[in-house]
């Protein structure tokens, strides 16, 4: 059996390094912008360089723990892994491994994330912001509250949580990852996989077989083509469809931006369930 050197990443994980996603497809602008939208419409939304708050000193010393001790467990892991008799140990032996690493990142991180959540809740309350987007997304407009947050953040002592919730927002958000998780889209997904890995399969063969430069670029250029074809008559449609569904929900619901979870870091409106019931 081969035994990994390194605790590896989850399944999940590695999959989506590959997977062409519906969400993926609808979310090439990051955002859905209701037609009417004006730069006034946004007063109350806020953004915040993450990158700046994880260079904090606190969070580069943890994240320096968490790489030192992951290091120590990778020693002991492959000591484990080749001792195990079968496949069945060296999974109880991943898990292990996994979930003692996800303990000690929950440990060491765990609690500066939450501070880090309540210094930003606490800025939003006092400015009167509905909403805090990452900064990275944001070409023009948004009130900048990463000072205030880091330097709530080095102040001694508690940081004390906001009385009151967001606000309503009319920034909408969607989970794309449960976006993809609706059977008609994943049914979808998971078969273009499978035509995708097929196709590498049969380029692979002909790649082999190619005797010069120019025959293995035409065998890419028509691995290429053919997996493009397949994704376009496939995949664009629900693409297509998911967008229009999200745009139908924003108007309803008098939003004038819908963006995607992953750039959300405060407050908003969800309306991934109106999405998944939209393809019922």
């Amino acid at each position: 059996m081969a035994v990994p050197a390194r605790i590896p990443v989850s399944a999940s994980a590695r999959v989506s390094n590959v997977r062409t996603s519906i969400a993926a497809l609808f979310a090439l602008g990051v955002l859905v912008a209701m037609p009417l939208a004006l730069a006034s419409d946004l007063g109350d939304v806020g953004t915040l360089d993450q990158a700046a708050v994880s260079n904090l000193p606190r969070f580069v010393e943890a994240n320096r723990q968490v790489v030192a001790f992951k290091t120590g467990l990778d020693k002991q892991f492959t000591a484990r892994m080749k001792a195990a008799h079968s496949q069945a140990d060296q999974q109880r032996i991943i898990t292990e491994f996994r979930g003692r690493l996800q303990d000690r990142q929950r440990a060491l991180l765990g609690p500066l994330f939450g501070r880090a959540q309540t210094a930003i809740a606490s800025v939003s309350s006092s400015k009167n912001l509905s909403v805090i987007v990452d900064k990275s997304i944001v070409i023009f407009g948004g009130q900048d509250i990463t000072k205030a947050v880091i330097d709530l953040m080095q102040s001694p002592g508690p940081i004390a949580a906001p009385v009151s919730t967001p606000p309503p927002s009319e920034i909408g958000f969607v989970d794309n990852d449960q976006i993809d998780a609706i059977p008609k889209l994943k049914t979808a997904n998971d078969d273009f996989l499978r035509f995708n890995e097929q196709q590498k399969r049969i380029a692979a063969q002909k790649m082999s077989k190619a005797k010069t430069d120019a025959e293995r670029q035409q065998v890419l250029r028509d691995y290429q083509k053919t997996v493009s074809d397949r994704q376009d008559q496939q995949l664009k449609p629900l693409a297509d469809q998911t967008k229009s569904a999200i745009a139908d929900i924003g108007k309803k619901k008098n939003l004038v931006l819908v963006i995607d979870k992953g750039h959300l870091i405060y407050g908003g409106t969800d309306i991934t369930p109106d999405v998944q019931n939209a393809f019922k």
